[in-house]
């Protein structure tokens, strides 16, 4: 009895931190997509400038790992039984590709534009046995323009 009290303490533990980070990291990405609002991040095949109002051109990439706390993992790994959506794991993907893109935009910040935006994400740290997942990484790159200053 002892053993399932402690096991459960743990758990509610775990769930309560990982809520903790989890919500504080939602918190500084809405602050930092604020201040980033400015420079727009696109894809397109066809940029509305003229060639000569450019003043340079560069490849910029944001990634970020994140890791899965062991109650998402725990919430997963009942979801695979019963089939589902892994709502646990929705949030994780999204942080890993706000955070990507917002450490792209704060690699460029003298760029009027970031264009041909892709995201692609991977798994990381897998264990031994290939099941789970251990982080998650995205990975966001684009080309930022900065144009010239009109005289």
């Amino acid at each position: 009895m002892i053993d399932l009290i402690i096991f459960l303490s743990l758990v509610a533990l775990g769930f309560g931190a990982g809520t903790f980070v989890e919500k504080r990291h939602y918190r500084r990405i809405r602050t930092r997509e604020a201040a980033t609002i400015h420079l727009p991040i696109t894809t397109t095949k066809q940029v509305d400038c003229l060639p000569e109002t450019v003043q340079s051109v560069e490849l910029v990439q944001g990634s970020a790992v994140i890791s899965v706390d062991y109650f998402k993992r725990l919430l997963a790994s009942l979801r695979n039984l019963f089939g589902g959506n892994v709502k646990s794991y929705e949030s994780l993907i999204d942080r890993a590709r706000r955070e990507a893109l917002l450490r792209m935009k704060e690699k460029a910040p003298q760029a009027h534009m970031i264009v041909n935006v892709r995201i692609e994400t991977a798994t990381v740290g897998r264990k031994a046995n290939k099941k789970g997942v251990g982080c998650l990484e995205a990975l966001a790159y684009g080309t930022a323009v900065t144009l010239k200053e009109s005289a």
